[in-house]
């Protein structure tokens, strides 16, 4: 565990405003050329302490063709969420992630991976935050578009159950987006 590792560990910045209390949740390392950022741990991620450790976490690595054990590397794969803990709930789903994660945090913890990497942002909180350009596009354009960020960052809708609604209206996403992701998650890997 490195010092960046410990602190960020140790921070308990909103704990007041958690109600299900501090822990944050995050994996990365000098070496991972696949960042991956999105939006918060859900309660089932809080629980176990493992990032994306959920059904979106099952359904992000068959998007990305990645297996759990290549997944959780953190020698190759950085998950880092826009906030890091769990937010608690809210009606209709979670709230949204905590707004002083991301600028405490990010610019440390992308300072310490490699220049070349490849950043998938999922969901609109990340899109937001990164591609600041874009918040008049909807995310099924700037996912649609995602030619137009390569090769740094490739936006993706959030892989929570409601995309599957998403995907059937738009199937696009399987027939373009998916196989165009795994090449550039392959060449991270290779």
């Amino acid at each position: 565990m490195t010092p960046l590792h410990r602190e960020i560990a140790a921070c308990t910045v909103c704990a007041g405003q958690l109600t299900d209390g501090v822990r944050p949740v995050v994996q990365f390392s000098s070496t991972a050329r696949l960042l991956i950022i999105g939006q918060a741990p859900g309660s089932k991620v809080h629980a176990s302490g493992i990032p994306w450790d959920d059904d979106s976490g099952d359904r992000l690595r068959e998007w990305t063709g990645l297996s759990k054990e290549q997944f959780y590397d953190p020698a190759r794969v950085a998950l880092v969420p826009m906030g890091f803990c769990y937010p608690g709930k809210a009606s209709g789903g979670d709230k949204p992630p905590r707004k002083e994660c991301a600028p405490m945090w990010h610019d440390r913890v992308l300072a310490a991976l490699p220049e070349d990497r490849l950043t998938l942002l999922v969901g609109s909180y990340a899109q937001a935050y990164y591609l600041p350009d874009t918040r008049k596009m909807s995310l099924t354009e700037r996912v649609r578009q995602f030619e137009d960020f390569l090769p740094a960052a490739m936006p993706l809708p959030h892989p929570a159950w409601r995309s599957r609604i998403w995907m059937g209206k738009n199937p696009w996403f399987e027939k373009d987006v998916l196989p165009a992701l795994r090449l550039q998650v392959w060449k991270c890997f290779n």
